[in-house]
């Protein structure tokens, strides 16, 4: 009968498949072809119905056989092909233990967050404590307690992202003074270290969000001199022992008299640092210091401008792209 003959077909055709199998994976297929739902063999069912009542139950049987003989022989393939597949697994993920260990690379602190600690060192070296100031800012500590007149070109918008009338993102860390020193009683040597903000157009050497330090100190008898030996004693050990500092004359509305500070790079170059000067007695008197009595200096310094001069940076917005080829030379 041609339904016999088509199950002992489709039965050796199975049987040869299977032994040819090179993978548990063709296995499955082949299982899926075969036996599946919608598999050749269980497709023979279908004639069953066409098929006079006395010869059902061979037919059935014959079916049943063909389809454990497949079973039988999927089941020790695919025996055979998983034990191969774990041993070809093991021996290429198998590791040779004399053979030498692949380096790692070992992280380190940002160039940026490398010159914050070393400023902190240096400051606190010198008795400075550090004390850390909001980047979302008041008018009043921003400007008014530091005695901005109210034409100065900072009080342009356009130099400052406000957020509301009255709030900001600080534009100096010097902002910081009053806040410490209404709650303090002189003598005091602070330091700030931290973010800054302003509208500018981003190049080369200027960005909206830097970096600054900012120290003050006041006590009696604070002159000049000593402003200038702090400053001195900080480039020394920041850039070397043999760098030059000049200090020009420049106007400041919280300091009187004030100082503009820069250090040569060579060449007849010079590269400022920041602003620096005597603490205005309007600025200490509003914060409750008798400026009779007490005396004071600050200054404030750009931070991203001194990983620059010690390591020949002549771009600082590449210190914010994150392209590691440049992060791991430092």
């Amino acid at each position: 009968m041609a339904e016999f003959e088509a199950i002992a077909n489709i039965e050796a055709e199975a049987t040869e498949r299977i032994k040819n199998a090179r993978s548990s994976k063709e296995l499955d297929e082949i299982e899926t072809e075969y036996l599946g739902r919608k598999g050749k063999l269980t497709g023979l069912l279908r004639s069953i119905g066409s098929l006079a009542p006395e010869d059902r139950p061979v037919f059935g049987s014959r079916l049943n056989q063909a389809k454990s003989t497949i079973e039988s022989l999927i089941t020790q393939q695919k025996e055979t092909l998983i034990t191969r597949e774990i041993a070809n697994r093991v021996e290429a993920e198998s590791i040779d233990v004399t053979m030498p260990g692949r380096l790692y690379r070992i992280g380190h602190p940002h160039v940026l967050a490398e010159t914050f600690a070393e400023i902190k060192r240096i400051f606190i070296g010198l008795g400075y404590e550090v004390v850390e100031g909001p980047e979302i800012e008041s008018y009043h500590y921003n400007f008014e307690a530091l005695n901005y007149p109210e034409e100065h070109p900072a009080m342009d918008e356009q130099m400052s992202f406000y957020i509301t009338d009255n709030l900001l993102m600080r534009t100096q860390t010097t902002a910081i003074q009053k806040r410490v020193m209404e709650n303090r009683k002189p003598p005091m040597k602070i330091c700030t270290l931290g973010k800054c903000y302003r509208y500018e157009a981003v190049d080369a050497t200027h960005g909206h969000t830097f970096h600054q330090v900012d120290c003050f100190a006041v006590g009696e008898h604070i002159t000049f001199a000593d402003l200038k030996g702090t400053l001195a004693q900080f480039c020394r050990e920041m850039f070397g022992q043999d760098i030059a500092i000049r200090f020009r004359p420049d106007f400041f509305p919280f300091v009187e008299p004030g100082a503009e500070i820069a250090i040569s790079i060579g060449g007849g170059r010079w590269l400022e640092l920041g602003g620096a000067g005597m603490i205005h007695p309007n600025v200490l008197a509003g914060c409750g210091i008798d400026p009779e009595k007490y005396t004071g200096f600050a200054f404030g310094l750009g931070i991203d401008r001194m990983p620059m001069i010690k390591h020949k940076i002549d771009d600082l917005r590449l210190f914010m792209e994150n392209d590691l080829r440049f992060l791991r030379q430092f």
